[in-house]
């Protein structure tokens, strides 16, 4: 039976589950959840997510919610199939996945984040673009950004040679953000420069990134 995972195909956080799945080979279908209608704060979808964001996955009847965690569920439960997100079979690789995973949402997420809200979704909502704390997340993302190509000067990914979720976990922020006139802060860093190409130029990515526009349904 396929997964069933609710959002929307260019919301950064569905995104990052779409890949995943798509990583993993894995059976399921998209439900589309309008975000222009408030679909996410009505009584149906906040009985699969109780914060009313997207997306939310069901797996029979198993139902979670929260991006991060629905894609570490999602690579377990297919550790076999597809490409090994986990590093399943080596204790001190899957130890190493999991510390660049936190760095990613303990870190990097806060500094970009509101980067992405003010470049994309505020206009959305009619407001211009604050570029006070544009400025003041460009200089967080550049000093976690500095962190980074320290460690990809030594390793080709954030957990070490092989492509993992520390990785993936990255690739829809960033995605919208070199859309930005800020790419320069990855561009002119040539190991991270060059581990971006890499995770970006991934098949299963390249599925997602085609629908990820900011239009009229955008989010």
């Amino acid at each position: 039976m396929a997964l069933k995972l609710y959002g929307a195909a260019m919301s950064p956080c569905t995104s990052r589950v779409m890949t995943c799945l798509h990583e993993k080979e894995a059976d399921f279908e998209l439900i589309p959840i309008d975000l222009f209608a408030g679909e996410h704060k009505q009584l149906p979808f906040l009985a699969k997510n109780p914060f009313g964001q997207i997306p939310a996955l069901e797996d029979g009847d198993l139902s979670l919610f929260e991006s991060r965690a629905i894609s570490a569920y999602v690579a377990e439960k297919y550790k076999e199939a597809g490409h090994d997100l986990i590093r399943y079979q080596s204790l001190k690789e899957s130890a190493e996945v999991k510390v660049w995973m936190e760095v990613e949402s303990q870190q990097y997420h806060p500094a970009i984040s509101p980067i992405i809200f003010q470049f994309f979704a505020a206009p959305l909502q009619g407001k211009v673009p604050d570029q006070a704390i544009i400025d003041e997340n460009l200089e967080k993302l550049g000093n976690v950004l500095t962190v980074y190509e320290e460690k990809l000067s030594r390793t080709k990914y954030l957990a070490g040679d092989f492509y993992s979720l520390a990785d993936l976990f990255h690739l829809s922020f960033t995605y919208y953000f070199m859309k930005t006139p800020c790419a320069n802060l990855i561009n002119e860093r040539p190991h991270v420069k060059a581990w971006w190409e890499d995770i970006s130029s991934r098949p299963a990515f390249q599925k997602v990134a085609s629908a990820m526009t900011f239009g009229e349904k955008g989010n």
